[in-house]
């Protein structure tokens, strides 16, 4: 089942109240009819459906940042969720509905936070997905930039864990590897390959699955694990290994 099958489903078996859950409501009620969420305790379907509908209103609140929802954005978005043909004529809806919506970016971040409360690894990976749509026309405009700062902020991000995410998300000639892994210069080879592998393990894409991110969002997982080992043969080759 698509990404939209699953909120779809949501709107009739599950509640997420809020701003969140408004939106939720609107997009199902016009544009999908008798499609069932099927529960697998395993895969956390409310999980899905927060992660999936947060990303949705987020991005379509950062097209303001610099103020279009380019095709690339859109796109972007469509590979992220793996949107099938069927369902790609949604996707410019769905980004308008929560762009028009009188919601701020604030109340939308405030609930996703309070829905994932202190499950940062889950937060980060919706920042990571923002991320990837903001950088897909090929600029991550300053702008951009402040405004996935802001969103880090509500969900409990500190500076550094933003200049952390960040750092992997910048071209490799702008991207300080140290940063990026969380570690600092003056470490140890032996300490920072030790925490290499600790994000290894955990930004495998089956671990994102089993924190509730959605198994077609999977993109997102390839991207940070692309990232973190960039940074780690670059400090490997700075120290002659």
């Amino acid at each position: 089942m698509s990404i939209y099958g699953k909120l779809a489903g949501a709107a009739a078996g599950l509640y997420l109240g809020g701003p969140l859950g408004a939106l939720l409501g609107s997009i199902a009620g016009h544009y999908f009819i008798d499609k069932e969420l099927p529960y697998d305790p395993d895969k956390k379907p409310e999980d899905q459906v927060a992660f999936s509908i947060g990303i949705i209103a987020l991005s379509a609140k950062m097209a303001k940042a610099d103020g279009v929802v380019t095709r690339d954005e859109v796109e972007a978005f469509k590979q992220i969720f793996q949107v099938p043909p069927d369902d790609a004529k949604n996707v410019g809806r769905l980004f308008n509905l929560a762009k028009q919506s009188v919601a701020g970016f604030e109340a939308y971040a405030g609930q996703l936070a309070g829905l994932f409360n202190g499950r940062m690894d889950v937060l980060e990976d919706v920042v990571d997905g923002l991320f990837h749509i903001a950088k897909a026309d090929g600029v991550l405009h300053p702008a951009e930039l402040s405004y996935l700062e802001n969103v880090a902020t509500v969900f409990g991000f500190s500076a550094r864990d933003f200049g952390r995410i960040k750092a992997r998300h910048m071209e490799a000639d702008k991207r300080d590897p140290y940063v990026a892994l969380g570690v600092a210069r003056e470490d140890s080879l032996a300490t920072i390959k030790t925490k290499y592998r600790k994000l290894v393990a955990e930004n495998h894409p089956d671990k994102l699955i089993a924190r509730g991110v959605p198994e077609e969002a999977v993109v997102i997982a390839n991207g940070k694990l692309a990232a973190i080992n960039a940074a780690y043969d670059e400090i490997a080759r700075e120290r002659g290994y």
